[in-house]
């Protein structure tokens, strides 16, 4: 898929119980089309299927168009996730963590201009659960956009790509002159980004060289230091002699074990990821189940405040209008029995499961309510009111009273 700011394709894509996860590679142009499909096919051989986002030179430049490539990447990335979850890793190459992975950094945690719902941010950070850092990440500047622009066989051919390489300079150099000041904020957003991805709780493996003149040795150790003293788990294998995203190529014995071993870790930590989210959704389930236990006892609690009595164990009535007149009637009966005291059923109990709801229910709802001296007094119309005994000789009476509540 061609989009602003680069192309988006699946370098492997394959179903089965076999697959084991998703590696989605970060590639620039610094890294040739045959060591990419090297590497994609050192992950096909391991079990994952690859998805690849090429950026372009002029990323760097232009964020907007690193952000439309990730939203591209993202986008076919969560639509395979919501199909079939697993296990997600990061892999970058050379300047690829500027040209498009920190804005994607950006989309899942929401901190760019732009942003995923919520389900699918929390989505692709749950299965997210490795990083790889392959002669990466690169801290740019004029004269290092000159090499990366350009191209590793134009700079290894003598006399015209002298001239090639002052064409190269003089636009690099001019785009570094026009956008000085904003490339520096970036710059510092890039890292920021980069350093936060630290939240997401993922391992990180990062490849370099001391022979790598554009991801030098000094700044991948400074990247890892960092990462650890804000609590990542990094670990750094440093290479001798290979060139800039050539370790594999140099090392394909090593570099293979480190990979494979590597993916292991990501996959323990995918499935502990699943267990944890397993749990917090059952706790969430049965709190929900206490809460709703509990309104219903206290819808059930109130009923047997105001229902009028219909059975032997029935002593509690609330006198209506009728009632009033009716007294009036009966003034001597409402003497016998004013100072009656009520007796109430005990609450309904509630099995609420667990010891949440075990310690709800002991504070929200009463044990016991026996011994409660329940009174209601009034007035209407100038005239005192009382509960009255359901045992009245009077039975119209109290059948009125019945019939009206």
């Amino acid at each position: 898929m061609m989009g602003v700011g680069g192309s988006v394709y699946w370098g492997r894509k394959e179903e089965g119980d076999e697959i084991k996860g998703i590696v989605v590679i970060f590639a620039w142009v610094s890294m040739q089309e045959q060591h990419l499909r090297s590497h994609v096919d050192l992950y096909s051989s391991l079990g994952w299927n690859s998805l690849v986002a090429r950026a372009d030179f002029l990323n760097v430049f232009y964020p907007e168009r690193a952000t439309s490539l990730a939203f591209v990447l993202l986008n076919e990335l969560m639509e395979e996730l919501k199909i079939r979850t697993c296990p997600v890793v990061f892999i970058a190459f050379s300047g690829a963590p500027k040209a498009c992975m920190y804005k994607a950094f950006q989309i899942i945690q929401g901190t760019g201009e732009g942003q995923l719902n919520l389900d699918e941010s929390e989505l692709v950070r749950n299965c997210l659960c490795g990083h790889i850092y392959d002669s990466s990440p690169v801290d740019f500047g004029g004269d290092l956009n000159v090499q990366f622009a350009l191209h590793p066989a134009i700079r290894k051919m003598p006399g015209p790509s002298k001239l090639v390489s002052w064409v190269a300079k003089g636009v690099a150099s001019s785009l570094d002159g026009l956008y000085l000041t904003r490339f520096e904020s970036q710059r510092a957003e890039y890292w920021q980004t980069l350093y936060s991805s630290v939240e997401i709780g993922a391992p990180f493996l990062i490849f370099c060289s001391d022979n790598d003149v554009l991801a030098p040795y000094p700044v991948i150790s400074n990247f890892a230091r960092l990462l650890q003293d804000i609590g990542g788990d990094v670990k750094v294998i440093e290479w001798h002699g290979s060139p800039h995203v050539e370790h594999y190529k140099h090392y394909p014995i090593q570099y293979r074990t480190a990979v494979a071993n590597f993916l292991e870790e990501a996959t323990l930590v995918y499935s502990q990821r699943v267990q944890l989210l397993g749990r917090r959704s059952g706790l969430h389930d049965e709190i929900s189940e206490v809460i709703c236990d509990l309104q219903k006892v206290a819808v059930s609690s109130n009923e047997s405040l105001t229902r009028v009595a219909v059975g032997p164990s029935d002593h509690f009535f609330l006198p209506s209008s009728s009632e009033c007149h009716n007294r009036r009637e009966s003034g001597s009966l409402q003497d016998e029995h004013r100072e009656r005291s009520i007796h109430l059923p005990e609450p309904p109990s509630v099995n609420a499961h667990g010891v949440l709801g075990k310690i709800l229910f002991d504070v929200c709802v009463p044990k016991n309510v026996e011994g409660w001296d329940i009174r209601f007094s009034g007035s209407l119309k100038g005239q005192q009111f009382t509960s009255a005994h359901r045992h009245s000789p009077l039975l119209s009476i109290k059948s009125n009273r019945r019939s009206r509540l």
